[in-house]
């Protein structure tokens, strides 16, 4: 019995359908939740396909690819994958933590919604997006909400995502309704996650940071003059983040992360911020990163690992990382909610 079918037979109705109909599923609506993607194991030839994937992608490299793909090619794949898969192997759990973070995320807002399916996938790599969007369709999802999961908008980041999602719904003759997630920087729920989970980091670490640094994922900084509003959201997001912890200016410092190649990106950089800080006497520091929604390589391995080395050989004594939202009771009931929000009309609210 399809999904018309039983609506019918629960209202008391025949089956709606003419005879002879094709069976047809449909009536369920499916929330997509949406990461950036990890290689399927930590090895060269893992890493380098996820590379390729990533690095070809325009919206993440604006440069023409006649001129990029021979650097791509030639250089970048040659050289990166070895040591990209390395830091991986330094993180590894029984999965990519990025993918394993997601899933769990998934899993905890599997029941939030009755009659919703919550499914994830990531933009490069495993599970794909095509992949899940035709399993939704299947089962009879006729309305779907692609929800990226960065707070902070960025056309490297959410854009692509969604640009992405839509691409893989073109081929289908019954496309289903889409919405997508706006940007949840400045969200109320957000920031009051977020501030409860450094309130609750800061107090279980051993020392008191004199300093915390709020470090983003770094972009070029021809995405602001080209008019992303990444840099504007992370700033806000910083800023809120201190006036809901009730810090004074400098006890929260923004900076950026992950820089890749030569052009310059967003600044202050994280790592050497760091180093000026152990030069200016501040010896026990903190780092939250506001711009993932769960722990990755970027968190678990440059920061938490690799900041902490940089820091400590510059003077530091007392370094820590505190985690992000991941599936944390704050992360997934502010997820419950402004997801919530963005199915109103398609799911009962309340």
């Amino acid at each position: 019995m399809n999904i018309a079918t039983s609506i019918a037979a629960a209202e008391g109705r025949a089956d709606p359908r003419p005879a002879g109909h094709p069976p047809v599923a449909i009536g369920k609506v499916g929330v997509l939740l949406i990461n950036l993607g990890s290689p399927d194991a930590p090895t060269k030839s893992a890493v380098r396909r996820y590379l390729l994937d990533f690095l070809s992608d325009k919206r993440v490299v604006e440069i023409p690819a006649f001129i990029w793909q021979p650097i791509l090619r030639g250089l970048v794949l040659t050289v990166r994958p070895r040591k990209t898969a390395a830091n991986y192997a330094r993180i590894w759990q029984e999965d990519s933590p990025l993918r394993l973070n997601t899933r769990r995320q998934a899993e905890a807002l599997a029941d939030a919604w009755p009659g919703v399916t919550v499914d994830f996938a990531m933009r490069y790599g495993n599970p794909s997006i095509p992949s899940r969007l035709e399993a939704m369709h299947a089962a009879g999802c006729d309305r779907i909400l692609l929800a990226p999961l960065y707070p902070q908008y960025s056309s490297a980041t959410t854009g692509t995502a969604i640009e992405h999602g839509w691409n893989s719904l073109d081929h289908m003759r019954w496309i289903p309704a889409t919405r997508t997630l706006p940007s949840y920087h400045d969200h109320p729920a957000h920031i009051a996650a977020l501030a409860a989970s450094v309130r609750e980091g800061v107090a279980a670490l051993d020392f008191e940071p004199e300093a915390v640094l709020a470090s983003f994922h770094g972009m070029p900084k021809r995405t602001l003059e080209l008019g992303d509003p990444y840099h504007c959201h992370c700033s806000k997001t910083a800023r809120l983040l201190r006036e809901a912890l009730g810090w004074p200016e400098g006890r929260l410092r923004l900076c950026f992360q992950s820089r890749f190649g030569r052009a310059e990106w967003l600044q202050p950089y994280t790592e050497p911020t760091l180093e000026a800080l152990a030069k200016e006497g501040i010896r026990k520091v903190a780092v939250v990163c506001p711009s993932f929604s769960v722990d990755c390589l970027e968190t678990l391995e440059e920061i938490a690992i690799g900041a902490k080395e940089i820091f400590e050989h510059a003077g530091g004594t007392h370094f820590a990382y505190l985690p992000c939202l991941n599936d944390s009771a704050q992360g997934i009931e502010m997820l419950r909610c402004i997801i919530g929000e963005s199915l109103a009309g398609w799911v009962p609210q309340g």
